[in-house]
């Protein structure tokens, strides 16, 4: 993962999802991931409001989008489905792990992307997959 051992962010950390966790509980990878049917290998996490939101907004499941901030409990690395590929040096500040993320709060109010956006986006997504582009390398 991160072999030089240097901090790669400091944080703070969220995750957008749809799933309802309680403080104290763990995210873990090999669950079935919130954008594709498979079980993904990574837990996927992030520093930036905006992109949490991304998460919880686009997440398959029809539940009430959620974004927690997390505590990462070992290494993890930039997430190269992000990072250099879609936007250069990471400014989305995307990150995966192999090691469990702990609950330790949830951000109980924030302002989603309007539904203009989210639906400009939903539609972006679906043509980068028709076009076999919007795959996550897990």
């Amino acid at each position: 993962m991160n072999d030089k051992k240097e901090i790669l962010d400091r944080g703070p950390f969220f995750h957008g999802t749809k799933a309802e966790l309680k403080l104290g509980d763990l995210l873990e990878p090999l669950y079935l991931s919130n954008f594709q049917d498979k079980k993904s290998n990574y837990i996927y996490f992030t520093a930036t409001l905006d992109a949490a939101k991304w998460g919880a907004e686009l997440a398959r499941a029809q539940s009430k989008e959620r974004i927690y901030i997390i505590e990462p409990l070992g290494e993890f690395e930039n997430d190269p489905n992000l990072t250099d590929k879609r936007f250069p040096g990471n400014p989305t500040r995307s990150y995966r792990s192999k090691f469990p993320l702990k609950i330790i709060a949830e951000l109980k109010t924030w302002e989603r992307h309007s539904d203009q956006e989210i639906n400009q986006m939903q539609t972006h997504l679906k043509t980068l997959t028709e076009q076999g582009k919007n795959v996550i390398y897990d």
